[in-house]
């Protein structure tokens, strides 16, 4: 953590924050929904130290005490951008429940080795003072409010909308947006207060997506399309880019660590695209196609063309490399975007998915690949399921990765990952000249988990990372 007398949590810069201490433990949400097995989500702590007798291993587990949350991602009381505020700490993990709507705030600060619940915030909170459900992405605001997206209302049918909690309380505040102003579907969002701007994007109606995936929702509007631009300080809601069909389902959202920076990428699942976001000249925004992952003809799958479904992308601290996930192909890919508009591969890693040579799926046409990539075995563990998750240390040389997208959709696409669980690896990168190893001697199973096999998803670092921490 930064080493001055008076300062709060995080890092004053993102280049201060590649100078901090490696990572020793994660924090990660282990699911049980749509596993067949009858326990709770829980807060899995693992440890990642190589100098440590318990490394690779999973050494506190906190259950959530209600069954079928939906736990999925996490943020923090406070992060980076609290930097300046010595009476902040970050001692808070915010666990939302995608399905339940509960939200969950963990004290990860008097223990970091064995986190405890420290209150819940009830369903009830969301629906009745802000009129949403669905809770997804958590940021915390250099104003010590926390800000969580939804992606529904109480209904189930699709409303992106902002919910603001207290940072000292917890307690439902209300709405970020202003009355009549939610967009028509929420997902994940970042801000960049020095150019007065907020960006959220859309996955779809939970009611749609909840137990699983129907080409015919996109056909029907379920899913969106967007990116959607809001006033920061004034919370007005100013513009929606339209992505197109290329650009359905965007995802993931980051802008460049930089905070002077008026660019980042969104990564759309469907047509396995990533768009470049940026401020143009006359101070409006807009988008553009920079990588499209092709689509493969295939038979033995669920549809003729198989797309690479991009569900995970971040960018290092030094904004130097974009890495994304494909999840239905199975790779991790990390691009060189010093030239941001012209994104160039540098590292290709296959880790899983779902044309494995030995699978049902069988390659008919591919414009990337000569043959079917091998199943994926780490210490004697069949990788099961797909690259999904991923977080970079901080000095970007090891890059974690997850194989859950998310309960439903794991059991439609990869119905053996709910048999074994999911894991985590680890794979070393190159942040010079680019490029990505696998680290053979790395794997933490959740298949061997005391209640039965579990789905992990997103990665956390006790002291801030690179999708997590915002800089002001």
């Amino acid at each position: 953590m930064a080493k001055c007398g008076s300062c709060g949590p995080g890092y004053k810069s993102p280049v201060d924050a590649m100078k901090g201490p490696r990572e020793e433990i994660v924090y990660l949400p282990c699911i049980y929904r749509n596993t067949g097995i009858l326990k709770p989500d829980y807060l899995a702590t693992v440890d990642v130290d190589p100098k440590s007798p318990t490394y690779c291993k999973v050494i506190h587990r906190l259950p959530m005490p209600n069954l079928k949350d939906e736990l999925h991602h996490s943020g923090w009381n406070a992060c980076s951008s609290c930097f300046g505020d010595a009476s902040k700490k970050r001692n808070r993990l915010i666990l939302p429940s995608l399905i339940s709507s509960r939200v969950y705030v963990v004290d990860v600060g008097t223990d970091p080795r064995a986190p405890r619940l420290y209150k819940t915030v009830e369903p009830t909170e969301l629906f009745w003072k802000c009129g949403l459900a669905n809770p997804h992405t958590t940021h915390c605001l250099g104003s010590g409010q926390i800000m969580i997206s939804s992606m529904g209302d109480p209904s189930g049918n699709g409303k992106g909308g902002f919910i603001l909690l207290d940072g000292e309380t917890f307690e439902v505040i209300g709405n970020w947006e202003l009355p009549g102003e939610a967009a028509p579907f929420g997902y994940d969002f970042w801000y960049q207060p020095r150019h007065n701007v907020m960006m959220s994007t859309e996955w779809g109606s939970p009611k749609a997506l909840a137990n699983g995936f129907n080409p015919a929702d996109v056909k029907a509007g379920h899913y969106g399309r967007s990116v959607h631009v809001w006033d920061w300080t004034t919370h007005k809601y100013l513009q929606s880019l339209d992505l197109g069909e290329e650009g359905a389902i965007p995802l993931e959202i980051r802008f460049l660590h930089d905070p002077a920076a008026s660019e980042g990428f969104v990564g759309c699942a469907l047509h396995g695209t990533v768009f470049h976001f940026f401020k143009t000249q006359k101070g409006n925004w807009d988008a553009e196609k920079v990588i499209s992952v092709p689509s493969k003809k295939v038979e033995g799958w669920i549809l003729p063309e198989m797309p690479s479904l991009i569900t995970d992308i971040l960018i290092s601290l030094d904004d130097r490399f974009l890495y994304i996930s494909n999840w239905l192909h199975g790779d991790v890919r990390q691009y060189d975007i010093t030239n941001t508009r012209n994104p160039r591969l540098v590292g290709q890693l296959f880790l899983g998915g779902s044309i494995q040579n030995d699978g049902q799926v069988k390659v008919l046409e591919d414009k990337e690949l000569d043959s079917q990539p091998p199943p994926r075995v780490i210490k004697g563990k069949r990788v099961q399921g797909s690259p999904q998750m991923l977080q970079l240390s901080l000095d970007g040389k090891r890059l974690y990765v997850t194989t859950s997208l998310y309960s439903g959709w794991d059991k439609q696409f990869y119905p053996d990952l709910i048999k074994e669980g999911s894991v985590m690896m680890q794979i070393d990168v190159d942040s010079v000249k680019g490029g990505l190893k696998l680290n053979e001697d790395f794997l933490v199973d959740f298949g061997k988990e005391p209640d039965g096999p579990a789905l992990a998803h997103e990665l956390r670092y006790p002291g801030g990372d690179c999708t997590s921490d915002i800089w002001l």
